[in-house]
């Protein structure tokens, strides 16, 4: 038995999920970011 579709999609999964991740990740530090400078703006 050839394992080697599981194995690829095992890793198009785990790609996708880190992908997935490191976006919603850059979005939060962005809108934190934005946080910080509208705080800083209103002194």
């Amino acid at each position: 038995m050839n394992h080697w579709p599981f194995i690829i999609a095992a890793y198009a999964a785990v790609t996708a999920g880190i992908g997935g991740l490191s976006l919603l990740s850059w979005r939060a530090m962005r809108k934190a970011e934005a946080a910080a400078d509208a705080l800083r703006d209103r002194r």
